[in-house]
């Protein structure tokens, strides 16, 4: 009896064994699981191909076309969002107003990242008098407040950096103006993030083993490190695209952020709320493009929380 136990034990079919997950794949999961991550993704995506897709069906003459007959329409079948004060379909400037925005948000996040990464990446690296003197730069700018430079900078450059022409499209100089000031004021905390994470990396042993074989210090940085710090900047990145957008929309707000004839949903808030009368018996007015900007930000936050979540090295599952 014994004997065929045994047999049949020996001829059961084994287990396959289970493959492990690569840290992609690993990621992947943990992302999938976060619902309001995949819900911001997904209404992230929307809003791409709302004002992307947009201009396939208005032109931005369209949206700057003004008709002093068609003044606060509500909306309607021709003017699904209605028009603004002097006549102008909001939902297509709605549309080129949200590529401004977005193009804003990516821009200035992506000059705070370049930043951030190289004086976080120096400063870990090198440590001693480079950390000490990069250090002390990055709490120097944390005494800055974003906002107040916005202001001064952008009252004291209001029309004097002329137009530009990006991809056939003609952009206020002002564009350029918040984009640098936003990116050159946002890298603080990601400088110190990267320190942090090169401190603790450039004494681990496949680091030790190519300063050892006489690797350059670029190579090191570069090839070796920094990709293993990409969690991080990636979610920092993310946030600061969101971060970036509200920027522009609070200064555009004041008036004095980009000006016309270049839509954004932050500057079409500001002529919706030139008059107490247009907030209350036009509400379709600053509705929409309020609507876009809380809709991009949270998308945004949604997804980054995600990311923070499935890249996360100390998270088992």
């Amino acid at each position: 009896m014994e004997i065929a136990d045994s047999k049949a034990i020996a001829n059961m079919p084994e287990e396959p064994e289970t493959k492990p997950l690569t840290f992609r794949e690993l990621s992947w999961r943990r992302f999938r699981r976060h619902k309001m991550a995949m819900a911001g993704a997904v209404m992230l995506v929307l809003l791409v191909l709302y004002c992307f897709g947009g201009t396939l069906f208005y032109t931005e003459e369209y949206a700057n076309f003004t008709d002093l007959k068609l003044i606060l329409q509500p909306p309607s079948a021709e003017h699904p969002f209605g028009t603004d004060t002097v006549g102008r379909d909001i939902l297509a400037r709605t549309v080129y107003g949200g590529q401004i925005s977005l193009l804003i948000g990516i821009s200035a996040a992506m000059v705070g990242v370049i930043i951030g990464v190289l004086i976080g990446a120096l400063a870990g690296y090198y440590g001693g008098f480079v950390d000490g003197v990069l250090m002390r730069f990055t709490e120097a700018m944390f005494t800055i407040p974003q906002l107040f430079l916005l202001l001064v900078m952008a009252k004291y450059f209001a029309g004097k950096i002329p137009n530009v022409q990006i991809l056939g499209r003609s952009f206020s100089g002002s564009v350029i103006l918040i984009v640098v000031i936003i990116g050159f004021t946002s890298w603080m905390y990601l400088a110190r993030i990267v320190r942090a994470d090169f401190l603790s990396l450039k004494e681990r042993e496949f680091i030790v083993a190519a300063n050892t074989i006489g690797t350059r210090n670029r190579a090191i940085i570069f090839r070796h490190i920094l990709p293993n710090t990409m969690a991080p900047i990636i979610v920092a990145a993310t946030l600061g695209v969101a971060n970036a957008i509200l920027a522009e929309a609070y200064i555009s707000f004041l008036g004095l952020g980009v000006q016309a004839p270049t839509a954004t949903w932050g500057n079409m808030l500001q002529v919706a709320s030139s008059g107490f009368h247009k907030i209350q018996n036009a509400p379709w007015f600053w509705f929409f493009p309020g609507m876009f900007i809380v809709l991009t930000v949270l998308s945004i936050n949604f997804l980054g929380d995600g990311l923070r979540d499935a890249l996360d090295p100390t998270t088992v599952t």
